[in-house]
């Protein structure tokens, strides 16, 4: 199948694709006249990398989750350290944003809202 296909069927852009392929992360096989051509299998592969992206993983992650993915003789250790450490820095980054939202909180909360020029929004952020 040809990028297009291939892009509908993984929920890819076809940018993206490409880019997967200039990083090295895919290769496609190329017809006579140059043209990407797309196997099952590796449409497969491009819905696992769009899937690992969703949940956050960064490049160099999914390389290796690919790699462990196409090794049979993987240990799943090895995939639950990628991920434990990735969940590690979700939970790092929720707890980053919770601590935003409550200052934030407490500066609406503390502001008025009036004509008055008072504004302990400003105030905060200032510091």
């Amino acid at each position: 199948m040809n990028i297009s296909q291939a892009a509908t069927r993984a929920g890819l852009p076809a940018k993206t694709i490409r880019y997967y392929e200039d990083i090295g992360l895919i290769s496609p096989h190329r017809d006579a006249n140059g043209y990407r051509s797309f196997s099952e299998n590796l449409v497969h592969k491009l819905h696992f990398l769009a899937r690992a992206r969703g949940l956050g993983f960064a490049i160099e992650d999914c390389r290796t989750l690919l790699a462990l993915y196409e090794d049979s003789g993987r240990a799943s250790a090895d995939v639950k350290a990628i991920a434990q450490e990735h969940l590690a820095k979700i939970e790092a980054k929720i707890a980053e944003l919770c601590a935003m939202r409550d200052t934030l909180t407490e500066l609406v909360h503390a502001c008025a809202g009036d004509h008055r020029p008072e504004c302990p929004i400003l105030n905060g952020l200032e510091g």
